[in-house]
């Protein structure tokens, strides 16, 4: 494809991945670029809202590419002539561009796990995990209790961040959901010292003095029948909360040491209470059922 204007010089290694382009700049950010590696051109122009829904997600995978791919942008308003020459019917448009040639590409708006799809495509391999999203995904599923899932969430995670302390201690809490206690211990045991510290691994050693401390708990369906039957069966509350918090269902499981509080602080010598605050500190005291627990345990002791 020959593109008008533009000027002939090459680009240095020291260029943006991310970058405004014109009909000047075009043959050196794109066409040159491109031979390079891959080059996304946004044809993009300010009145256009899904312009701005598209351009967030597209510079936050090309950033995910760690340089494996470049992305240009071009307003359409200020380069009608390049737009024409490229036959733009609509924005957002987007071409993929390989050794100077634009070689596939999407008009509209499209989600993150498409635009992905596509890098990952041009670059012939996986893109690095978005940690913070992984992360959130984990620790969704953790508390869902699919643990299968949020390991694997966290497992991408360390593939990417070896040392990420949210990720090994989120592995550990799932490995507890499962029953793995000894796998749980030798990978907390493993922890680099850098992070030994940090709450979330603090908080899965919690975790694990709590799982060995219940020993064998009770089929939770058995537990729950049993509640059913009698719903003061403080005992049978008690062992499914814990067997709860083990597979990270943290709300329901203070529900239930809520309600022996409520209906008996004293029972077993305010074991209910005792274990609650246990649960605060293997969460860590600014995790969002922490916070809400002790809210209701206030209203429970002061009402």
């Amino acid at each position: 494809m020959q593109i008008l204007g533009g000027t002939a010089a090459k680009p240095s290694d020291g260029d943006e991945i991310i970058k405004d382009g014109d009909i000047e700049s075009f043959a050196r950010d794109v066409i040159y670029a491109s031979q390079q590696v891959p080059v996304l051109v946004d044809f993009w122009a300010p009145w256009c809202g899904p312009c701005k829904q598209l351009a967030p997600v597209l510079e936050k995978v090309v950033r995910a590419a760690k340089g494996k791919v470049r992305l240009v942008k071009i307003n359409i308003d200020e380069n009608p002539e390049l737009a024409q020459q490229l036959r733009i019917q609509s924005v957002p448009t987007v071409y993929a561009f390989v050794g100077g040639q634009p070689v596939t590409g999407f008009a509209g708006a499209q989600p993150e796990s498409q635009i992905r799809a596509l890098v990952e495509r041009l670059i012939g391999g996986p893109l690095a995990a978005d940690v913070e999203a992984e992360l959130a995904a984990g620790k969704a599923a953790l508390e869902r209790g699919e643990v299968e899932t949020a390991a694997a969430h966290f497992s991408r995670v360390l593939e990417t961040d070896p040392e990420n302390p949210e990720a090994l201690g989120g592995i550990a809490r799932a490995l507890l959901s499962m029953g793995e206690r000894e796998e749980a211990r030798r990978l907390l045991d493993e922890v680099p010292k850098a992070v030994a510290g940090h709450a979330a691994i603090a908080g899965a050693r919690a975790a694990l003095q709590l799982a060995e401390e219940a020993g064998e708990i009770p089929d939770p369906a058995g537990l729950e029948a049993r509640i059913a039957a009698d719903p003061d069966d403080f005992e049978a509350r008690y062992q499914l909360a814990t067997s709860l918090f083990l597979r990270g269902q943290y709300e329901a499981a203070m529900e239930h040491l809520l309600h022996i509080v409520k209906r008996d602080r004293h029972w077993r010598d305010e074991l209910a209470r005792k274990q609650l605050l246990r649960f605060f500190d293997a969460l860590g005291p600014s995790h969002p059922a922490t916070l809400k627990g002790r809210r209701m345990l206030s209203t429970v002791l002061f009402a």
